[in-house]
């Protein structure tokens, strides 16, 4: 894979200028966009809940914004990686590569789109008066895994999306059902103590959690969410490999 990606290194950076120019063609603002819609959800949720969850949230437009931010991140970055194949499949079908590639594409267009919302992260905090320290530079480490954890789950769905286009739809079902469980505009504290168990089982949430703590709080997570995270990137990232390496030479007979 490392020799691959040396190899088509050069079609690897233009499939991800395409995509980024793309997402954005023919519209009046352009990358603009990649920080209105943020905002526009937040102001929407702001008007909506704050009034109910934000009056004992400290910080509570910074709490929200990290939500936000972090969910559309892995949401972005899986759908577009799932329909990569297909929407591809004019190269594919012509040109002898590497299938990965385009996934990878994807995520990394989506890393690129994720990094200029950060502004917006950024505009909060200091609106917020929140004090930046030098913990912030740990944020390297959840969206790194992110990374590769929304990797992972991208070679399974283009794999599956190939062969059951249904895919797509069951996939968006599912992933609004997980956004009203990130805690992206509620505290944990309005969720029943039964049901905050579930919690543990939802990695996007721990991300959520370990960018709310070291920015909101101040503090660097345990140790347990350092590994749990770790353990859902690594499980994404192997199951991913390996589902897309048993299918990757059917593709061609069905995209």
């Amino acid at each position: 894979m490392i020799k691959a990606l040396k190899d088509y290194r050069f079609l690897l950076s233009r499939l991800v200028k395409r995509d980024f120019i793309q997402k954005y063609k023919k519209t009046a603002l352009g990358i603009i966009w990649s920080v209105m819609n943020p905002l526009c959800e937040l102001m929407i949720l702001m008007l909506v809940f704050k009034n109910i969850f934000g009056r004992d949230t400290p910080y509570y437009t910074t709490y929200v914004i990290i939500g936000i931010l972090t969910y559309n991140y892995y949401s972005n970055a899986t759908t577009q990686g799932m329909e990569s194949l297909l929407h591809n499949s004019g190269i594919i079908n012509k040109i002898k590569l590497p299938t990965w590639l385009f996934p990878l594409s994807k995520n990394i267009s989506a890393t690129m789109n994720f990094l200029i919302t950060c502004v917006v992260m950024v505009l909060f905090i200091l609106l917020d008066h929140i004090t930046i320290t030098w913990k912030i530079l740990l944020l390297v480490y959840p969206y790194v895994l992110m990374f590769f954890f929304n990797l992972g789950v991208s070679l399974i769905l283009s794999s599956l999306y190939v062969f059951f286009k249904d895919t797509s739809y069951l996939f968006h079902i599912f992933n609004r059902l997980l956004y009203y469980c990130c805690a992206i505009f509620w505290t944990v504290e309005h969720f029943p103590e039964k049901g905050r168990a579930l919690l543990k089982f939802n990695p996007i949430y721990d991300f959520i959690f370990y960018t709310r703590t070291i920015i909101i709080d101040g503090q660097i997570p345990g140790l347990d969410i350092h590994l749990i995270m770790l353990a859902y990137t690594v499980a994404a990232v192997i199951t991913g490999m390996i589902v897309f390496h048993f299918n990757k030479k059917k593709f061609i007979f069905y995209i």
